[in-house]
């Protein structure tokens, strides 16, 4: 797992291959980056399913009631599949344009 902190943003790079192994280690760690907006980046593995992507949902709706952003980068799943409760783009740059976006509805009290 490769971590990158850029200002208020976490950015997490699963390099290993093994999208469960990675929710544990971000599960056994989140102590670390629960202040921070996180970016779990597993666009590297093209094998990730949706299955894989649910298992984030417990811990994205742990950090999300903290007022913090949790955003899942991976272009190999189905997007209309995935659960409301979870956001899931493509490209760093679009988790980066989406954690903007929810900075100022927070800012705006929405």
């Amino acid at each position: 797992m490769k971590v990158d902190k850029k200002g208020h943003t976490t950015i997490l790079k699963e390099t290993k291959g093994d999208v469960k192994a990675f929710i544990e280690n971000v599960s056994n760690q989140y102590a670390s980056y629960k202040d921070q907006n996180l970016i779990l980046d597993v666009s590297q593995d093209k094998k990730v399913s949706i299955q894989d992507i649910i298992h984030f949902k417990d811990l994205a709706k742990k950090h999300q009631k903290s007022k913090k952003s949790f955003v899942i980068v991976t272009d190999s799943v189905e997007f209309n599949k995935v659960p409301d409760q979870l956001t899931v783009v493509p490209s760093l740059l679009e988790a980066h344009d989406i954690i903007e976006m929810e900075e100022i509805e927070r800012d705006l009290g929405f």
